[in-house]
């Protein structure tokens, strides 16, 4: 099996610990700024801890957009985590509005600052919750990166905004923050990402890299 994996340095990534967790998973890992190398990559990783406009700018300055496009055009998998994920979406409403790459159709959103009951909850929202279903989707996780999770799995969340999908058919997996839904992980085709941390997210993290390094 190809367990071949590059991370995209642009800035603004929490790379190391990324890096970490898929040399622990088995992985063969390049960590790189160079677009060129985004071209002839067999999986991509784009970590992301910041700003969703730095995040844009930072793969701007490096000629990343266009190689990121056309790989994840190219039916390869690619994995966008926290903002690098919600970076796929069309636009990030963050210090003002700002397009995003448009690989999936939505906007990325500020996290509801009370939970249904209207009580003010912490923003960020910061800690482990439990991963659900999204409304209607089925068994969305019989195939992909969350296939063979145990029930009820918790991860880890660190994020003031969050993805929302135009189309429900992207939703992946959802997280309730006071009984607010939140979409936690998305998937076109071979593109996924994910809000949440895998590489702090214990063992449950480490099936979703395990599982992404076996597509």
């Amino acid at each position: 099996m190809n367990r071949k994996v590059t991370i995209v340095d642009y800035g603004i990534g929490n790379l190391y610990s990324v890096a970490r967790a898929f040399e622990v998973s088995g992985a063969t890992v390049r960590v790189t700024e160079n677009h060129e190398h985004i071209d002839d990559a067999d999986r991509i990783v784009l970590p992301g801890v910041g700003a969703f406009e730095d995040g844009m700018k930072g793969l701007a300055q490096r000629g990343q957009i266009e190689p990121i496009r056309q790989f994840m055009a190219s039916g390869r998998p690619f994995l966008g985590i926290c903002v690098g994920m919600q970076l796929l979406l069309d636009v990030g409403e963050e210090f003002g509005e700002h397009a995003g790459l448009g690989v999936i159709p939505g906007r990325v959103q500020p996290v509801p600052r009370t939970g249904i009951d209207g009580k003010p909850h912490r923003i960020p929202h910061i800690g482990w919750n439990i991963l659900v279903h999204p409304e209607g989707a089925g068994n969305a996780w019989e195939t992909g990166i969350l296939r063979g999770l145990p029930g009820h799995p918790a991860v880890y969340f660190v994020h003031s905004f969050a993805p929302v999908p135009a189309l429900r058919e992207h939703r992946l997996a959802d997280s309730l923050y006071d009984g607010r839904r939140i979409s936690a992980a998305i998937r076109s085709g071979q593109t996924y990402g994910v809000q949440f941390h895998p590489e702090k997210s214990g063992p449950v993290g480490l099936k979703i890299v395990q599982n992404f390094l076996s597509l």
